[in-house]
């Protein structure tokens, strides 16, 4: 596995979400990132159809968490969700304040959403990532992140 996908507060907008996973498949990315802020389970089927397999944390708007978890044949957790992807170790989280001082030791790359706001940068050699705005409601620039596991370089890319 060579590229993945991350997104972040989609907030129901369907037909960004539909976008975003149409450009995962674009970029080939073989995996997708989902940093919280779904907020209902109907938003899900994109993802769920996508035929990328995918994983995310619940986020402080996702009030159905029994129904996101089920819709979502449980790849919504709670966070931090910690993965391993081609030898990388990944940790998920939704509000930057739930990064620990010890993720910076224990993982190559720190995703976070909450904020609305695109963050890429490199910290006490981790990583770290937030892709933005999937729903553009905030910033009217929806976006999402491809990683390269290989070199760890960042593309962010606006989907209007």
């Amino acid at each position: 596995m060579s590229k993945i996908a991350v997104f972040s507060d989609s907030h129901d907008n369907l037909s960004n979400i539909a976008l975003a996973v149409e450009q995962a498949k674009r970029v080939g990315a073989e995996f997708i990132i989902h940093a919280g802020d779904f907020v209902a389970p109907f938003s899900l089927k994109a993802l769920m159809d996508s035929g990328i397999e995918w994983r995310g944390v619940f986020g402080n708007n996702d009030g159905e968490r029994k129904g996101l978890a089920t819709k979502s044949d449980h790849r919504i957790v709670e966070q931090p969700l910690s993965i391993n992807l081609s030898g990388k170790n990944i940790i998920v989280v939704h509000e930057p304040q739930n990064i620990k001082d010890a993720f910076f030791s224990s993982y190559d790359i720190i995703i976070y959403g909450h904020t609305h706001q695109v963050d890429i940068r490199k910290e006490k050699g981790a990583l770290v990532v937030n892709p933005g705005e999937l729903c553009g409601y905030l910033t009217g620039r929806p976006s999402i992140a491809i990683i390269d596991l290989t070199s760890l370089e960042v593309d962010v890319v606006y989907l209007s």
